[in-house]
């Protein structure tokens, strides 16, 4: 199993400052999220040849690997152009992980949950042009489902996957996703059990359930308002039901990619970061 940190709490560092501070903090690898000196956000990757080799050579002197790299782009449309674009992005991103000698990329379906059947079509329509690239290039890929995505919940991220049918086309299981998974029930052990052994990769965060309290737990307004709202809090700091999470996880022997992917707390990163794999290690049943 690989416990790894998402730095995006540490995007104010260097890219070397990142990695260095990923191996002060005492994990052994990094989730390469988004970062505006990378691969930024929903933009054209920003890095060369040099660059790669740097980094390289900084994760080498840190002892530190990366797990996976995490692009998100917009490949599941609505807008044409703009899918277009995310698959020229995605192209790129995939010969940085070659050149990177990192095998896993991990990202969102990418789409818009008030036009979910285009974006769906949006989606199929960019992994037609885009699974033989990963096929011929060797890197697998891992995906989840998000609020406000075309696809938010459990089921519906494990029955795409499946409807793709590679097998290194996997699922990512957020933890602070848990509640928007299956509508606010929080039901984990009955997901894990549908995703099986597609289930290859869980971020770590706390968050509150947003259908509680008849749907009052959050107030928006005005009422009806195209937003969606969630946390990425310390473990015990929300109402995810982490026993279950670690319990299950051990039932399925799982040896996949365990991330901490909390991001609420920059102004405490370190103290947030270093319990996180605590917690994460007893959980988990690592020494």
């Amino acid at each position: 199993m690989k416990l790894a940190l998402d730095p995006t709490m540490y995007r104010n560092l260097s890219l070397k400052e990142m990695v260095d501070k990923t191996a002060e903090l005492g994990y052994e690898y990094i989730e390469l999220s988004p970062r505006e000196d990378f691969c930024p956000f929903y933009k054209y990757p920003k890095v060369d040849k040099s660059q790669i080799k740097n980094l390289k050579k900084w994760l080498n002197d840190a002892g530190v690997k990366i797990s996976s790299l995490l692009p998100l782009y917009h490949w599941a449309g609505p807008d044409e152009d703009r899918r277009e674009a995310a698959v020229r992005n995605w192209k790129r991103a995939i010969e940085i992980a070659v050149e990177l000698d990192v095998d896993l990329m991990n990202s969102e379906f990418s789409g818009s949950k008030y036009q979910a059947d285009v974006c769906e079509e949006k989606f199929i329509k960019s992994m037609d042009e885009l699974i033989p690239i990963f096929e011929r290039e060797g890197v697998k890929l891992n995906l989840q489902a998000h609020p406000y995505d075309f696809i938010e919940t459990n089921k519906e991220a494990v029955d795409m996957i499946r409807a793709l049918d590679r097998p290194w086309i996997n699922l990512v299981y957020s933890t602070a996703h848990t509640f928007y998974y299956d509508d606010g029930v929080g039901d984990i052990a009955s997901m894990f059990d549908y995703a099986g052994d597609r289930l290859q990769h869980v971020l770590f965060a706390d968050t509150f359930n947003h259908k509680a309290a008849e749907g009052l737990r959050y107030i928006v307004n005005p009422p009806g308002a195209e937003v969606t709202i969630h946390q990425h809090l310390n473990i015990g700091e929300g109402e995810v039901d982490f026993d279950t999470i670690f319990k299950k996880l051990k039932e399925m022997n799982f040896d996949g990619i365990a991330t901490n992917a909390v991001f609420a707390w920059i102004d405490k990163a370190d103290e947030s970061s270093r319990f996180m794999l605590q917690k994460m290690k007893e959980g988990l049943g690592i020494v």
